[in-house]
């Protein structure tokens, strides 16, 4: 199966007593934030991640949303239950998209790339993992001393884990008991695992001395980011015609946008507001109206260009938002084919993608039926800025 969008479910419903610390270690900070928001924010800025549900401990919705802040927004929280096995039930039982990735709030420092190979995986698997072979020697304390044991085919098993939705589903109903983790059920179920590499960082905060451990490594690998936003404004005139393009979409209607390009106002205002986060100067300096290139040129390539050459300057847009200001077309049965484009060309999820309308109430050129006006704004990380 194309497995392009998938459901996280972050675990994050137990006490975690052997950390110390008086709290749930989820909620204790590491490099100046709750443990829970490092897997949430990595989930957050993966496209094809489409939901994030956490499960929590049964009343703690509101606790791990205050930790949590502004990323809350992104999340949906479930009651845990008894056990992890309950508490991973509940959460998936809810899951609205055909993948699933189970993670545990415990390992903060899971990487893009093995959340890719894991989905990767399931093109041909029913289930993934990532995996660390074990490299120390090992040993069962037995009634006759230390017995060693063949470490050969031994691996540890890390998270997230993931799976096709349904066949999770199905392991669940056939196996009612207690699992220590997803893939262990999934072996009980027959399912095929395929396991992919994991990495050394991506470890268990389990213990006190954890903490500093986790810490350390974050504040070595993950640069410094700024989040930094930028303004958008864009008008064109309204004449008789036979549509207009609008956010990427075309709506057929009486009217047509005059201007150089295709007139898309709602483009043209995002790819201002992207090139203003990423200080890269505005749209007619890329794609000046004097030059006959651009005439009747499709928008979409100014905001393509402008995604791109804001990556190359180290800016990555993680949010939009898009006022259209008009008397005509109407543009509410529009809106989610709108948020679809746009999203699809800054490579964000749809849920950070925002298109509103509104009217100046008959005032004005808009007002008139004269023109139609757009604002952006775009939110962008800038990684590695101080």
């Amino acid at each position: 199966m194309n497995a392009t969008s998938y459901t996280a479910v972050i675990v994050a419903a137990g006490r975690g007593e052997r950390a110390g610390g008086g709290e749930p270690k989820q909620f204790r900070p590491i490099a100046g934030r709750p443990m829970l928001a490092w897997s949430v924010q990595t989930f957050a800025d993966d496209p094809a991640c489409a939901e994030i549900i956490v499960a929590v401990a049964p009343g703690g919705a509101m606790q791990a949303a205050g930790r949590l802040g502004a990323l809350a927004s992104r999340c949906r929280f479930v009651d845990g239950g008894e056990t992890r096995t309950g508490s991973v039930r509940n959460a998936v039982s809810v899951a609205g998209q055909p993948c699933v990735l189970v993670h545990d709030a415990a390992r903060p420092l899971v990487t893009a790339a093995i959340i890719t190979d894991c989905l990767a995986a399931l093109e041909t698997a029913p289930a993934a993992a990532p995996a660390m072979p074990v490299a120390d020697a090992l040993a069962r304390d037995g009634a006759e001393g230390l017995e060693a044991i063949d470490r050969t085919g031994l691996y540890r098993i890390q998270t997230p884990q993931a799976f096709h939705t349904g066949a999770l589903l199905s392991a669940f109903a056939a196996h009612p008991g207690d699992f220590p983790d997803e893939v262990s059920l999934a072996r009980a179920a027959g399912l095929d695992v395929a396991l992919v590499p994991g990495d050394e960082a991506n470890f268990k905060v389990t213990w006190p001395e954890d903490f500093e451990r986790a810490e350390l490594v974050l504040k070595t690998s993950k640069p410094l980011s700024l989040t930094v936003t930028g303004m958008g404004y864009d008008v064109h005139r309204l004449v008789p015609g036979d549509g207009v393009h609008l956010c990427g979409v075309f709506i057929p209607c009486d009217l047509h946008l005059v201007g150089h390009s295709d007139a898309d106002a709602g483009l043209h205002a995002i790819t201002d507001a992207l090139l203003g986060a990423a200080s890269l100067g505005d749209i007619g300096e890329h794609f000046p109206p004097s030059d006959d290139r651009w005439k009747g040129a499709d928008s979409v390539q100014f905001l393509e260009h402008a995604v791109r050459i804001a990556a190359e300057a180290g800016a990555r847009p993680v949010h939009c938002d898009v006022t259209l200001i008009c008397e005509r077309p109407k543009i509410g049965p529009h809106k989610a084919a709108m948020k679809q484009r746009v999203a699809g060309i800054l490579g964000i999820a749809e849920t950070r993608v925002n298109i509103k309308a509104t009217t100046t109430e008959k005032l004005g050129f808009t007002g008139r039926g004269e023109g139609l006006a757009a604002e952006a704004v775009v939110t962008c990380q800038v990684q590695g800025a101080t």
